[in-house]
C-alpha cells in the first residue's frame, strides 16, 4: 500500500446538520465541538440546525465546515490512523495545517473565524461573485482569461472543470457566452470572488492577522493551494497568499500520487473532493469521513489496507 493523504473541504460543503452524527456518537467529536464552542458560542446550533441561507454566509460558512473537518480528523485518528500527506481545499488548507501540526485546533478556528469576517465584508462591498465553469475544452480555457479584466480564473479543480470569480454582470454576460461555446456555467452561492483581486484588502488586513500567530513547521506536507506543492520552511508568507491566489487543485492531487501518495480521504462535510479527485485519477481509492457510518467504512478499508 502506498501512502495516504487526508483532504478537507471548502465553502460549498456545508449542509443543515453535518457533523451532528459525529457528535452524538463519538466522544472525541464531542470535545471537539464543544471546545470551538466555548471560543464561539452558537457555532453548534448553526452546524446541526442552520438554515441554508444562515450556513451561506461565509462569517458562518468558514468556522461552522472548519469545525466538522477537524472533529472528522480526530475521529479517525482516535481509532490510530494518520495520514502522510495532507492537503485542503481553500478553507479546508487551515484543517490541513492543524493536521500537520502547524497549527493548533484553538488557533486554526481563530483564524478560520477571523478570515471569514474579512472576507464576508469583501464580498459585501463589491458586486462579485463566483461561477463554476463545466466542460470547456482544455483549448478554450484561455477565453476565460480574455473575456474580461473584470473576471479571474481562481480554482483548477479537475479535467473539465473550473471555477471563474468576477464582477456579476461580467459573469452574466461570460455565462451567455459559454454556452455559445457548448460549456455549461453554474453560479456559486458565495458572497464575493474569492482567490481572486478583489480579495485583496481582505488579504492585506488578514495577513496583519496572521503575523500575531506562530506557525510552526510541518509535520508532515502540506499541499499548498497557491503551488500545488508541499509548503516550504516559510510557511506564513504561503499562506498570506492564499486569499488571492487561484486554488490549483488539480496540481496539488497530481503532485500528491506522483509523491506516492493511493489513498485520500476527505474529511468533513459532504463528498465534493472525492468526485473532483475520481476526476483527475480514477486508480487511486477514495474514502471519506463525516458520520458514523462512513467513518466505520473508512475504518475498515484502512485497516484492510495496513
Amino acid at each position: 500500500m502506498g501512502k495516504t493523504a487526508w483532504v478537507y473541504p471548502g465553502q460549498g460543503a456545508q449542509y443543515t446538520g453535518m457533523g451532528q452524527d459525529l457528535y452524538k456518537n463519538i466522544k472525541i467529536a464531542r470535545l471537539t465541538f464543544e471546545e470551538m464552542e466555548s471560543v464561539r458560542p452558537g457555532t453548534m446550533l448553526q452546524c446541526f440546525e442552520g438554515s441554508a441561507q444562515e450556513l451561506a454566509q461565509t462569517k458562518n460558512t468558514q468556522p461552522c465546515l472548519h469545525v466538522v473537518s477537524l472533529a472528522a480528523a480526530q475521529s479517525l485518528e482516535h481509532y490510530g490512523f494518520s495520514p502522510d500527506a495532507t492537503a485542503g481545499f481553500s478553507l479546508g488548507e487551515y484543517a490541513a495545517l492543524t493536521s500537520a501540526q502547524t497549527l493548533g485546533t484553538k488557533d486554526s478556528f481563530s483564524l478560520v473565524q477571523q478570515r471569514g469576517a474579512l472576507m464576508q465584508e469583501a464580498g459585501e462591498a463589491s458586486a462579485s461573485s463566483m461561477l463554476a465553469v463545466i466542460g470547456l475544452p482544455e483549448e478554450e480555457e484561455d477565453f476565460l482569461t480574455r473575456f474580461s479584466p473584470d473576471v479571474f480564473v481562481v480554482n483548477y479543480n479537475c479535467p473539465g472543470q473550473l471555477v471563474v470569480a468576477g464582477d456579476k454582470g461580467e459573469l452574466r454576460r461570460l455565462s451567455r457566452a459559454l454556452r455559445e461555446l457548448g460549456a455549461k456555467s453554474i453560479p456559486l452561492k458565495v458572497s464575493g470572488a474569492f482567490h481572486s483581486p478583489i480579495m485583496q484588502k481582505a488579504s492585506d488586513l488578514f495577513s496583519a492577522v496572521l503575523a500575531k500567530f506562530s506557525l510552526r513547521k510541518p509535520k508532515l506536507p502540506v499541499y499548498a493551494n497557491a503551488t500545488g506543492e508541499p509548503y516550504d520552511a516559510d510557511s506564513l508568507e504561503t499562506l498570506k497568499r492564499q486569499m488571492t491566489s487561484p486554488v490549483y487543485w488539480q496540481k496539488t492531487i497530481e503532485n500528491m500520487i506522483k509523491d506516492g501518495v493511493d489513498t485520500f480521504v476527505e474529511l468533513g462535510a459532504g463528498k465534493s473532493l472525492s468526485g473532483m479527485i475520481r476526476r483527475i485519477c480514477s486508480e487511486v481509492k477514495i474514502l471519506h469521513v463525516e458520520d458514523t457510518e462512513s467513518l466505520n467504512v473508512t475504518l475498515r478499508e484502512l485497516s484492510r489496507g495496513a
